[in-house]
């Protein structure tokens, strides 16, 4: 059924690609086309076919594979390096939609405001798509959850063939859902399919690297591909990727912790996250990921227009971007290493504290001030927020019991997201005040140091909570849910996994 699924999909993404191929001879311009029948019963093939596979890879409690064996080192590799592909094209799917606009607008006769639609659709989309996805994860699985998106990832590069701008945004909002769903459900999985010890620096770099690489290979595509064939190819050379991903969904195996308490999380209500004793950690983490969607949807969206506007700071957008993504790389190591062998809670301060020394040097140079201290600035701002982002999923992962660590993961994910929905309209009315980014620039570290602050004063350790790994009995109400079927496995399957017991290939 799964396969059967995936070939129904791809006969419908197909027949989009001819089409796209088609309108070669206007040079690639579908604005005019209109939609076929043709067009209407390939992407009735698509649901179909996406349907079929959802449902062939989601299993009844009680039908999954039993627990086995801790898999074998050569497994754990195999597991980190396709979920890391995973991250990589779920990162770039929201990277792509920068480099698509200018193209887009032209083609469709958009003005600014109506262009502007697509990034708060697809940011949307990803809000609820890690709301969603997170609660799936706790219900139907792990492994079932990121085959899901993936399938959605698969389905919607037709998003390249829409006639419609309403089409585009239609597919840009599913896509944003697959992309929201499946980035807390990686950390999920990861946290109990990898042993304690060097598993927290894993995810940590993991979750900053995919993100430098997804948005490397999306501007990598762009810059070879759009000079030729224009925007629309973005989408569908994004396919042999997913399709590579859905090929290795055999070396995703579901976490055997999950599997063996799966028919007790599935009764876990997702309110049980604004419950003692979860109630003072969702508080800290949901500061902690909104205080960073302000910072980068919010104040990071209008610098580089800001500077470019300004006469001394003189720094192009590009060089803004490239140097963002090169600085990811030394920050996400520097935080594995400090994550690990120093503190969680700690490393999490560090960088929030960095982030709004960054944003309060900016309040006060300007962008007038002189180029070497305003470039300073500019470099410290995306070395805090890149380790912010690159910090939040895996401790939120970490912090959790594994009977809500999905919908945590996707609470999070969704609140640092929003910043995207109503950021941009807050900066830019304080931008129209007095005092103008300086003004901005403070506006936006207040959060991130009342965040940081909470993260030192009420934060949990995780590597407390590994010491102590029955974090779920903390939780006397998760206790009366799941009692009643942990006593009579606790002699076989520990409620919590030992170390190296955690995972397991199907």
């Amino acid at each position: 059924m799964f396969w059967t699924g995936v070939a129904l999909t791809c006969a419908g993404v197909g027949q989009h690609v001819w089409m796209f191929i088609d309108s070669a001879s206007m040079g690639f311009h579908m604005a005019m086309m209109g939609t076929s029948e043709m067009m209407w019963a390939a992407m009735a093939a698509i649901v179909v076919g996406v349907v079929i596979s959802g449902f062939a890879v989601v299993q009844p409690p009680g039908a999954g594979p039993a627990a086995g064996p801790a898999p074998a080192r050569a497994s754990r590799h195999s597991l980190i390096a396709v979920l890391s592909f995973a991250l990589m094209v779920d990162q770039m799917k929201p990277a792509t939609l920068a480099f698509i606009q200018p193209g887009m607008r032209a083609e469709f006769h958009l003005s600014a405001a109506e262009i502007s639609w697509l990034p708060t659709v697809a940011l949307s989309g990803t809000v609820l798509g890690s709301l969603v996805g997170g609660r799936a994860a706790d219900r139907i699985g792990r492994r079932a959850t990121i085959l899901i998106a993936s399938l959605l990832f698969l389905g919607t590069t037709v998003c390249g063939a829409m006639t419609t701008y309403s089409g585009i945004l239609v597919m840009c909002a599913l896509m944003g859902m697959a992309a929201g769903g499946m980035l807390p459900v990686v950390y999920a999985l990861m946290t109990e399919s990898l042993p304690p010890g060097r598993r927290a620096a894993i995810m940590v770099l993991q979750a900053g690297l995919t993100t430098t690489g997804g948005y490397m290979a999306a501007a990598g595509l762009a810059a070879v591909l759009i000079p030729l064939t224009g925007w629309r190819v973005l989408w569908f050379a994004q396919l042999p990727l997913v399709l590579i991903l859905i090929a290795l969904n055999r070396w995703i195996p579901e976490s055997a912790a999950f599997t063996a308490q799966r028919s007790q999380a599935g009764r876990v209500p997702a309110s049980t996250l604004f419950k003692r004793p979860q109630t003072a950690k969702t508080l800290v983490v949901s500061g902690y990921a909104l205080a960073w969607g302000l910072v980068y949807w919010g104040f990071i969206t209008f610098l580089p227009s800001l500077l470019e506007a300004s006469n001394e700071g003189g720094m192009s957008a590009a060089t803004l971007l490239f140097v963002s993504s090169l600085l990811s790389i030394p920050t996400c190591v520097a935080a594995a290493w400090l994550y690990m062998r120093w503190s969680a809670k700690g490393t999490m301060v560090v960088y929030a504290a960095l982030t709004v020394a960054a944003l309060l040097a900016l309040a006060v140079v300007g962008t007038d001030g002189s180029r070497p201290v305003l470039l300073t600035a500019v470099m410290l701002l995306f070395a805090g927020t890149a380790g912010v982002i690159a910090l939040i999923g895996p401790y939120t992962a970490e912090i959790y019991p594994m009977a809500i660590r999905g919908t945590a993961g996707g609470w999070a994910a969704a609140v640092g997201k929003s910043g995207g929905a109503f950021g941009p309209p807050l900066i830019a009315l304080v931008l129209s005040a007095p005092g103008g980014m300086r003004t901005a620039a403070v506006l936006v570290a207040l959060p991130m140091a009342v965040a940081g602050g909470a993260v030192a004063l009420r934060g949990s350790d995780p590597q407390a909570a590994a010491r102590h790994p029955d974090d779920a009995g903390l939780n006397a109400e998760l206790d009366d849910l799941v009692r009643g079927e942990a006593v009579t496995t606790e002699k076989t399957v520990p409620a919590t996994p030992a170390p190296g017991n955690e995972g397991t290939a199907p």
